[in-house]
Order: C-alpha cells, then structure tokens, then sequence
C-alpha cells in the first residue's frame, strides 16, 4: 500500500478541504509514491516522534498538528520545526497532518471530548459558512435521468441522510448552431427551441472539479450551459465546537472536576461559578475564545476550550461557565480517533500509537 492510497483513505473520512483557511493541512514532507511499511499515529510530529517512528518502523507519520505551519525559508537546524523536517527526510519518513479537517468534522475533535464526558444529542456550535454551492444547468428532457444520475454519483444533491435531491423545472430553451458547431439537435445557421429540464444541485465545494467533469460526460450538448452559486447557507454538519447535553445536571464544581480527572489537566482556569446547574455544555477543543458569544447564543452553561486570554473571561459575562482545560488536553483523544479509523481500514500493516507525550506545557 502507497502513502497516496493512506491519503486517499484519510480524505474520504475528513476531506482537507474542510480544513480552516489559515492551516496547513495535507502530505507535509514526503514521497507520496512510496511503499508504506507502518504508520506511526501523534498528536504532534516532534523530534521524539520521530524517533519513535525510526525505532518501530514506521515510514508514515498520521499527526494531528502540522509541524509546518508557515513557509520555511531555509532548512539549517536552527529550530525545532527545520530538525524535524530534516530528519524526516534523511529517514524517509512521511509526514501527513490532519489539523482543523478534523476539527470540523462530526466525527472529529469535538465528538472526542463529548463523548469522554458523555455528553449526548451532540450538533455543530459554529456552522461551517460558504461551503454549500449550487449548480445550476439545462438538460434536453429525454437526458434528464442520465444527468441527474451522474451529478448524484459525483457527490451532487447530498444533504444530511439523503442523497439525489434535487429540483427541476421544465421550459424551453433556445439557440442557434453557428459554423463549426456540431449540434445534437437543430440546423446550422437557424435558431433552434428545445424542451429542457433546468435542474438545481447544491454540493460541498471540493466536489466542484468531479461534479463538473460528471456533468460534461453524461451531458448531451456539445456546449453544456451552466451556473454556479455560492450560497450563503451554513453546513449543519461541519463547523467548529459541538454542543451537546449531559445525561444528568450537575453543580459546577462536580462537573469541573469530572472534566479534570476526564481530561488528565493540571488545573482549570475558569470564570466565576455563576450558582447554575450544567445541563448544556458546549466544547471546542483547541484555542476556542471567538466561541463564546456562539455558546452563550445557544444557551449552554458551560463552554470548554483552551487558550483563553485575560479578557476572554470577561466575555462570559456572567451569562455562562467558560473554562480552559489546555489545549493538548482538550484535544487528548484526537490521535485515538486517527488510530481506530486507520486500523479499521488497514489490515496489511501495524497502525501504532504513538506513546510520545508532546504536550509543552507544565504544571507544578
């Protein structure tokens, strides 16, 4: 099995076109051709990871963090992120990052945390925008099915649990076939009317290249005419944070502490307890301070996340429990999920764990 055929598994579960504009996401260093002896799973892809990759053969690294976040200039050691690069290459060693792709996704991050605590009827708290396009075209009537057929093979009319929606409407088209042209109805030189079939698909957008080229090969037409439109419609199953509800109340100080033992965290940085029970919780693995008001909005008592700054706190407005649990902490069990959908897949070679603790932070 080739890295590329890794890759491809890996981008049917999370597509890195659902990554955040801002990430670097993908094959980060590596021959993509080459043979695959083990997979090494990480949170991140540090100099022990590598190590660790030597020491268990391990020629693919699957990791969660990019290790090259912005563009590197030069390659001389001098920090961390070029030694890893380097060694990466003089071992031969693949380094792929899954990053905010999996943050979005339903299975991701989020659901990660939400189900270390239990948490149930779990939705998307921040829904991905810009991501649904329509396209738009005019079918001769007797091609109708054969068009609609392609475009749902390709991934087009996919929403939720449903699959080959669609809608048509039926009129007339007109056109005239000038010199050259080789029609599939109508006289060169005369303008012709043929009964069509306008038909409306919406899509995810990193479709758009496969549900085009479905379009023009099932399409009749010489000259196929068609629209596409960016909606402004949120995608109600990808997005940052999810929130959910917990099987029980609790007082906040219990549920602190079972997030506490749940996420192995050295400590808490919270806002004031606001004498609520927590029912709602909201989560958002990472640095999630811009989902505040998003939690709040949706009635949560309590959002977990990282990375919260002096006045981030003061954005609860004592409306709603916000709490830093860290940020490897909150994504703790990212790699577990990497892990269990590789070795689902992946039978021919060992999909491994890797057993190096990358987080930099410390706790006295």
């Amino acid at each position: 099995m080739t890295i590329q055929q890794v890759i491809q598994l890996l981008e049917e579960w999370t597509p890195t076109a659902y990554a955040e504009d801002f990430d670097n996401v993908g094959l980060l260093v590596g021959d993509k051709q080459n043979t695959v002896t083990n997979i090494l799973v990480a949170h991140d892809s540090l100099e022990g990871t590598l190590d660790e990759a030597i020491a268990k053969d391990c020629n693919l690294i699957v990791c969660f963090h990019p290790i090259i976040f912005s563009g590197l200039k030069r390659l001389t050691g001098s920090s961390y992120v070029e030694r890893v690069v380097i060694k990466a290459i003089k071992h031969d060693i693949a380094i792929y990052a899954i990053h905010t792709a999996l943050d979005n996704v339903m299975h991701g991050v989020n659901h990660g945390m939400c189900h270390a605590l239990g948490i149930q009827d779990c939705s998307i708290l921040i829904p991905k925008k810009n991501h649904i396009h329509e396209l738009t075209t005019y079918v001769p009537i007797a091609a109708t099915a054969t068009v609609q057929d392609a475009l749902s093979k390709a991934g087009a009319g996919q929403i939720g649990n449903y699959d080959s929606c669609s809608f048509t409407v039926e009129g007339k088209g007109t056109f005239k076939a000038l010199s050259g042209a080789n029609p599939t109805s109508g006289t060169l030189g005369e303008r012709h009317s043929e009964a069509e079939i306008m038909i409306h698909v919406t899509y995810e957008k990193q479709l758009e290249g496969k549900i085009l080229t479905a379009l023009h090969q099932a399409h009749p037409y010489e000259e196929v005419a068609y629209e596409i439109t960016s909606l402004n419609n949120t995608h109600p199953y990808l997005g940052m944070g999810m929130i959910g509800v917990l099987p029980e109340s609790m007082n906040e100080s219990d549920f602190l502490n079972l997030v506490k033992r749940t996420f192995k965290t050295g400590g808490i940085r919270h806002s004031a307890f606001l004498g609520k029970e927590v029912k709602k919780v909201a989560v958002l693995g990472g640095s999630g301070a811009f989902a505040i008001k998003a939690a709040r909005r949706q009635g949560a008592q309590v959002l977990l996340t990282a990375d919260l700054k002096y006045h981030d706190f003061y954005k609860a407005e004592k409306d709603i429990l916000v709490a830093d649990i860290g940020h490897y902490e909150s994504e703790r069990f990212t790699k577990n999920i990497i892990a269990e959908y590789l070795t689902k897949k992946i039978r021919n070679f060992a999909v491994i764990l890797s057993e190096e603790n990358t987080n930099p932070i410390n706790y006295l």
